[in-house]
């Protein structure tokens, strides 16, 4: 079968999911979408292959490209549908993280971030330029959704708070992302040899960023084990399967904390000492994680990466509605980092 037949498929059954939704508002859709962004060869092909049950080994990810899977519910009900798009290159493609993400596929939707353990110096800057790019288009599109169905707008922006709890102490600090969030943590064999020093400094730090995302998180490697409890989270993602409520936060293991379950007062303060933290000039929660993160891995090879900068300012991400709530989202992150300093530090 020629490969463009396949993205051919792809866009036909977007088109028809999108049309579906449009009609059965408040319908559980029986069709979901699973987006992988993260390292370059960081293992994202992997978990894809093993969540579907092929048996095959992974070839390398070129730009993005599309499978699908699907699930019995039950005798004469028609199976679930589960899109799988991967991103590949790493930073260098962000450009192709608009071609999945749609105002007809947004509202079932989700991203998977595999980040590779193994390369601590180039974890901070993959996660941050993926991210930051991938939120920045998921904004436009709710705002594009929004004047078509300012309904379902309204629901994906209360949907984002469902998994934290309404008197969770972190609420007022935390900025959940668009839509849900899972982190991965890869080649979990390679890290857990690390110096307890640098393993502690990357466990706190992806906890913070998966809890002030609204982000569940979870370490993997090649390990049947550790596979099998990544496909039960993808299939909950993909197929609405229940979600689980274990969790580990102990370093010397391999995380897995549900979102929603972890919590700054769990988590502590960022690793430096306290007379240092003034010497960073931090404006946000996550700038000064970035800061005492990178004091240890400082970003290696920067210049190879595509947009450094922030997506979210590049002219090509451009729209008026978009950049004026993303002006009153800077005004009031003065006021979040008083309300973090005060809450982790005690200051």
């Amino acid at each position: 079968m020629p490969s463009d037949t396949l993205w051919e498929i792809a866009k036909a059954e977007v088109e028809k999911r999108g049309s579906n939704g449009s009609e059965s508002d408040g319908v559980e859709i029986g069709e979901k979408s699973v987006f992988f962004i993260g390292s370059k060869n960081g293992g994202k092909t992997t978990i894809i292959l093993r969540c579907l049950d092929r048996d095959e080994p992974p070839k390398p990810t070129l730009a993005l490209e599309y499978t699908y899977g699907r699930k019995a519910k039950g005798h004469n009900i028609p199976k679930d549908i589960a899109h799988f798009w991967e991103l590949g290159g790493g930073t260098s493609l962000l450009d192709l993280i608009s071609i999945p993400i749609t105002s007809d596929t947004l509202r079932t939707f989700s991203i998977v971030l595999v980040l590779d353990l193994s390369k601590p110096n180039d974890l901070w800057p993959t996660m941050e330029n993926l991210l930051q790019a991938t939120k920045s288009h998921v904004n436009k599109v709710i705002m594009k959704l929004g004047k078509k169905n300012s309904k379902a707008s309204s629901e994906m922006r209360q949907k984002i708070w469902s998994n934290m709890q309404k008197d969770h102490p972190d609420r007022e600090i935390i900025d959940p992302f668009p839509i849900p969030l899972v982190i991965i943590g890869s080649k979990y064999d390679i890290f857990q040899d690390f110096d307890s020093e640098k393993r502690k400094v990357i466990c706190k730090t992806l906890r913070f960023v998966a809890h002030y995302y609204g982000a569940s998180l979870m370490f993997t490697s090649k390990s049947e084990a550790l596979l099998l409890k990544i496909r039960g989270v993808i299939n909950q993602l993909a197929f609405g399967i229940d979600k689980s409520k274990s969790i580990c936060v102990d370093q010397n293991k391999p995380l897995f904390i549900t979102a929603g379950l972890d919590s700054l007062s769990q988590i502590g303060s960022p690793p430096v000492p306290d007379n240092d933290i003034g010497k960073l000039h931090a404006r946000s929660p996550m700038e000064l994680w970035k800061k005492v993160y990178e004091r240890l891995f400082p970003p290696k090879n920067t210049n190879t990466l595509k947009d450094i900068k922030d997506p979210a300012r590049d002219p090509q991400y451009a729209e008026s509605e978009v950049d004026e709530m993303r002006i009153q989202k800077d005004q009031s992150v003065i006021m979040v980092f008083c309300i973090y300093m005060i809450a982790v530090f005690r200051i």
